[in-house]
């Protein structure tokens, strides 16, 4: 895969057809005859990006090796076994052809497999036959209704707004079964759509991260459009799964070059640590989450992690988990929320299961802390952003949402989850609420991760502020934080300050 972007400007809140701006953003015909020219063994096959800014080239192995003057061999590192080019022979290409390179990605699986970021309680079967519809879910769980009326996500609806004409786009590596997914939809009256989309081949698991993305997305706009975006990316896999993710990422590009303004978002619940991941992996998803961001203006949410401040799931290694660490994703963390009686948001606190060691298992709490590979954002050098720890990078997450107790129906049973892979698709549900609002008021809208900071300089009641618990080493404190972020949605004053 090989991609170069150049800056395109589309004004907001306007119909956009991007297709006529292709060749300004990407390459054009001359440049992609080259690289026709230069891959011209028989067995290869090459296809551009709409965008013409993502050319993927398919070929067996032994094709990129003789094309590329390069051998595949295997290395070693700190326990690790991949392949990669020899470093005695790395690949190459004419000059004339690396002035539009920008990434390459795919000739090794340095990258560690993305992680989900969610955790299921076992649930025992009952062999019971079940009815039609199931929905009865367990008691103490969070049901969509809940984290609604405690987030004001309700309030919007009552203005009408339930995800009409709008479409949340799921980024999976896993599938989800029917069934489960049918049974949810039928106990919400979902009025909606739910369209699969297979990308570089089908899923072959069902682990439950497709079904909670889903279901939390449906439960909250009961009348959107959901994409679900899947891949196989299963364990015994030897490629590098993130080139799949990002030909995830290329194929919503290529979905909505002439439907760039419609108020859609992206939730991806993936992730890995900074340090375990490949240059040109990182490099190849940012361009892709800057274009989603910057010329289609959808608005990218990316669950922080489970493993709280130790994204590589080794106690006491400070690090962060990408995707979430780019500074064109919105990252969001996790939080427990109670509410009593009336469905009224009566506590919350970061997520964290206290843990002291041992393995992470997603269960260790909300994944935050400071980037190693980014810079700061101009929109988190801010005081109140800036604190005693900053350190010139990137801080994660900007927001945060439920990631406890949330009910789940899979595998024919109603359970338990937790992790950020839950806050993730909530927040881009009530992201797509907003923006159905403001375009029907005829409003523009912003769909970079500043949003979120320039709303709370405006408005401090936005978000409701997390101020208990902790990721076992950052603490939740007033204002900004290395667990929560902002805070979690009080969506209908985020969108009265947006309408505003």
């Amino acid at each position: 895969m090989m991609q170069k972007m150049q800056n395109q400007k589309v004004e907001p809140g306007k119909p956009s057809h991007l297709e006529q701006f292709a060749r300004q953003v990407g390459i054009d015909d001359g440049t992609y005859q080259k690289f026709k020219d230069f891959f011209n063994l028989q067995g290869i096959s090459l296809n551009l990006s709409k965008m013409r800014t993502h050319l993927s080239i398919e070929a067996k192995a032994s094709t990129f090796a003789k094309v590329l003057r390069t051998n595949f061999v295997r290395h070693s590192y700190q326990g690790r076994t991949f392949f990669a080019p020899d470093a005695k022979k790395p690949p190459m290409v004419p000059q004339f052809l690396l002035n539009y390179i920008d990434a390459v990605t795919g000739l090794d699986n340095y990258s560690v497999q993305p992680t989900h970021q969610a955790s299921f309680q076992p649930v025992a079967s009952t062999g019971a036959q079940k009815p039609a519809a199931d929905c009865s879910p367990q008691d103490q769980t969070l049901l969509p209704r809940d984290i609604a009326h405690a987030y004001g996500f309700d309030q919007l609806w009552n203005q009408g707004l339930h995800g009409e004409n709008t479409t949340i786009n799921l980024v999976e590596i896993d599938g989800s079964l029917k069934s489960d997914v049918q049974n949810y939809l039928s106990c919400i009256n979902f009025k909606g759509s739910v369209t699969p989309v297979n990308v570089d081949g089908h899923p072959q698991d069902t682990l439950g991260e497709s079904t909670l993305d889903i279901q939390m997305v449906a439960g909250l706009a009961r009348s959107a459009n959901i994409k679900v975006y899947q891949t196989d990316g299963s364990s015994n896999s030897v490629d590098d799964i993130w080139v799949n993710v990002n030909d995830e990422l290329q194929k919503i590009l290529d979905d909505n070059v002439n439907n760039a303004n419609a108020g859609g978002t992206v939730s991806v619940s993936l992730g890995a640590s900074e340090g375990e991941m490949s240059q040109q992996d990182i490099r190849a998803i940012d361009q892709s989450i800057q274009q989603l961001t910057k010329i289609e203006h959808m608005t990218v949410f990316v669950a922080s992690g489970d493993c709280g401040a130790f994204t590589s799931g080794r106690y006491g290694d400070l690090s962060v988990s990408f995707p979430a660490s780019d500074p064109w994703s919105t990252a969001v963390g996790g939080t427990i929320l109670q509410i009593d009686q009336g469905q009224n948001r009566a506590n919350e606190s970061a997520w964290s299961d206290g843990a002291s060691g041992g393995s992470c298992k997603n269960r260790w709490g909300t994944g935050g802390g400071l980037s190693r590979i980014f810079g700061t954002p101009s929109w988190q050098n801010q005081s109140g952003v800036k604190n005693s720890t900053s350190n010139g990078k990137r801080q994660v997450p900007d927001i945060s949402a439920a990631a406890y107790g949330l009910a789940v129906y899979y595998k024919g049973q109603w359970g338990s989850v937790g992790g950020t892979s839950a806050a993730a698709p909530i927040w881009a549900a009530g992201m797509a609420l907003v923006h159905q609002g403001l375009i029907k008021q005829g409003k523009s809208f912003n769909a970079s991760p500043q949003v979120f900071y320039d709303t709370a300089k405006q408005n401090g009641r936005a978000y409701y502020d997390i101020t208990q618990g902790n990721n076992l080493y950052y603490k939740a404190a007033q204002g900004w934080d290395y667990t929560t972020g902002l805070g979690t949605p009080n969506l209908a004053d985020l969108y009265r300050t947006l309408s505003q």
